[in-house]
This record gives C-alpha cells, structure tokens and sequence, in this order.
C-alpha cells in the first residue's frame, strides 16, 4: 500500500480511530472490525486452520485474532513501518511470520493458505484485479477470502474527499480534535465492479453483507443522538436497494 502520509502518522490514526471521541467515528470503526472478527472466526470454524494470510495488515489490529485462530500467521506488506509493527506484535504471538511482499506481484507460494485476510486495503492498490489474482493464487483450492472495503457512494467517502479542500481540512481538525489523514484511496470499487473483479479468478461469494452510516455535520455535532439515528439508518438500508449508502461491503468468498 503507498501511503500518502509518514507512516508513523498512519499508525497513530489506526490506533486513534477504536478509542475517538465522536461517537460516530468510533463506532464506524470499532462494529467493521468486530464484523471482520466474526468473519474470521467463521472462516476459522468451517475450513482447516493451518496457516493464514493478512494481506496489508497495517496497525495488526487482527494479527493477535488470526495467531489464536490459525497454526501460523504470515503478516505481508510493502510498507516496512507495518512489517516492523507487526514484528512487535510477534513477540506475544510466536506464530506470526511479517514478510514484505505485494500481492499483486507476490512471491508466496502458490496454493500455501487456508485463509486470506484483505481488509480495508484493495482501495489502496490502484490494481485491483492483479491484487485478486494473486490472493486467489496462494490461496489453497477452497479456501477462504475474508475482504472488506469501503463504497465510494457513501457519504463518509464523499466527505472525505470534501474534507480536504483547502480551508476545509483545518476546520474540520478542530471539530474532532484528533488525528485526521487523507485516506489515499485511489480505487474504490462499487459492488458490481468488485464482484465482477473477483469472479474473474475464480471466486465463489459465499456471503456478503453492508454497514456503516455517517451523516455529515450531524455525525460531528449530535453526539449520542446523531449516533443512535445513524444505527437506526443502518438497520433500514441493510439489504435494500439504497444499501450503496452504506460505507463498508464485506465479502466472505471461496477460491
């Protein structure tokens, strides 16, 4: 993944981001990750659980998970920043093996992984169907792809690219008072788009899902009452025809 800001940086918004002070922001955050663990955990309960793949694991926010679930845990970025936070994660967790490497262009070896891990990275890699390829090549036949990441209709992505107009980006700093990165997202895929990418491979959806509502200025000033109308939007727009608002789609898919 290139980043568009010290890496450092990245890290400290990743971490930020569970633990913010909005409300909304916090939880946006906090239920995708619990929905990538319960995936996980899914993936874990219904196939062999030899050895397991995070693809651009950033901060590791799902490497200790994966070292409780899977024998050994390969944990492959570009970004040495990541690699080397994920060699501290390896002093608690033995199994995990940090190795740099780029999907779309991978030197794993064919067929070596149960599961694939690919969370909130795909956005980043402006080959997308090279990517899919490469994790479908080193995934063994019939394992398991968990991947998520963001729909470019939804409001937080529409705001996000507003947010960092000149004169903006500084107001809306001052409004959370934390942490606030360009997000470097050169390719978000609409649902159509990604699952024609992902069928070309050869991957089965096996289940897909969405969530996340972020209601602009509502979300930065109505606290607990704008978080509580947005998870009310959320249960209304899951799996309907306006379900494209939502900010994350999740895929568990079968190679």
């Amino acid at each position: 993944m290139n980043s568009i800001a010290p890496v450092s940086e990245l890290l400290a918004l990743q971490e930020t981001l569970y633990t913010s002070r909005n409300p909304t922001r916090r939880w946006l955050h906090v239920s995708r990750r619990d929905r990538v663990e319960e995936l996980l955990r899914r993936a874990a309960a219904e196939g062999p659980t030899a050895r397991a793949l995070e693809v651009g694991p950033g901060s590791g926010v799902y490497l200790p998970l994966l070292a409780g679930l899977y024998d050994e845990v390969v944990a492959a970025d570009v970004e040495p920043a990541f690699l080397d936070q994920a060699h501290r994660l390896r002093e608690t967790h033995r199994n995990l093996v940090p190795m740099a490497d780029d999907i779309t262009n991978t030197d794993l070896p064919p067929a070596s992984f149960d599961l694939v891990l690919c969370s909130e990275v795909i956005e980043h890699i402006p080959d997308s169907p090279g990517a899919l390829w490469g994790i479908h090549r080193v995934l063994k036949p019939g394992g398991l792809l968990v991947l998520s990441t963001p729909q470019p209709l939804s409001p937080l992505e529409v705001a996000g690219r507003v947010a960092f107009l000149p004169g903006v980006i500084d107001l809306v700093r001052r409004v959370y008072r934390e942490p606030i990165l360009a997000t470097g997202h050169v390719n978000l895929l609409a649902e159509r788009e990604l699952r024609r990418q992902m069928a070309v491979p050869g991957f089965l959806i096996v289940d897909s899902f969405k969530s996340g509502v972020y209601l602009p200025l509502v979300a930065e000033f109505g606290g607990r009452t704008a978080l509580r109308l947005e998870q009310w939007l959320e249960r209304r727009l899951s799996g309907g025809r306006f379900d494209g608002l939502l900010w994350t789609q999740y895929y568990l898919a079968k190679a």
